[in-house]
């Protein structure tokens, strides 16, 4: 994998990057939260956005970008917008998401900006204008109920692969163990046939646990870990996942 670089991290090689969800629903308490975890073992933080009681309103998520400004300048930040259909806590109208979707790509705060790729109608448009913004894309794709086929999540790959993604993202629910192989297997694989597009792949669940702590060996370059709330069973907390992640390291050599 072709590594680059944001913050001094890189990301593509080496030990996966550590992200840590923001879920809290009250302003002040999605501003402490990302100032705790900027303090922490994270290397990325994500702000769900879906999590907030008032996600339309322009006003407060401006505010909150502009408070945790000085907090984030040594952490890559992530803005998402999780719709319910992809594991999120809220719906929203398209026109809505891509206008604050937007906005944290000309803050110049925000890194990465996460596009459901396919809840939307024309994915390329709405990544094309957050680039111009300067801003990465990371492109994701979630199931919370099940694992598909390997040739789906093949031909899923090979879609969103097509453009300018900066970062490919998916999370599945495995049912039995051969989904988290199939998973790994096909993690590898996108990895030698695609260098320079980095990858992120994880098993939910405590089944699909052993998928977050060995990117390394397979080719995930981020993976994440819980800060005061998951957003997603079978995350580990952030200090216990990156004392596992060096240990793999080490034994990497």
């Amino acid at each position: 994998m072709k590594p680059f670089m944001i913050k001094n991290q890189e990301i593509g090689r080496g030990k996966p990057l550590i992200c840590v969800p923001v879920m809290e629903k009250e302003k002040e308490r999605v501003v402490e939260e990302i100032r705790q975890q900027s303090r922490g073992r994270a290397d990325m933080i994500e702000w769900r956005v879906d999590a907030l009681e008032d996600f339309w309103n322009c006003d407060t998520v401006q505010e909150i970008i502009d408070r945790v400004e000085p907090d984030v300048k040594e952490k890559i930040f992530v803005y998402t917008f999780r719709r319910k259909q992809q594991g999120g806590e809220a719906e929203i109208q398209t026109d809505v998401l891509h206008k604050l979707q937007i906005l944290a790509a000309e803050s110049g705060v925000v890194d990465f900006v996460d596009v459901e790729f396919f809840e939307e109608k024309d994915p390329w448009d709405i990544i094309g204008q957050l680039k111009d913004k300067g801003v990465h894309v990371i492109g994701s794709h979630h199931d919370f109920e099940a694992t598909p086929e390997p040739t789906i999540i093949r031909r899923i790959l090979g879609r969103m692969s097509e453009g300018e993604i900066d970062l490919v993202k998916l999370a599945f629910m495995p049912k039995e163990p051969k989904d988290v192989l199939y998973l790994l297997e096909i993690t590898e694989e996108f990895c030698r046939e695609h260098p320079d597009t980095p990858i992120a792949t994880m098993s939910m669940g405590g089944l699909g646990c052993i998928s977050r702590i060995c990117g390394e060996n397979f080719g995930s370059c981020i993976t994440f870990g819980s800060g005061n709330k998951k957003s997603a069973p079978g995350q580990i907390p952030v200090k216990e996942l990156a004392n596992i992640l060096e240990a793999i390291h080490q034994c990497n050599g």
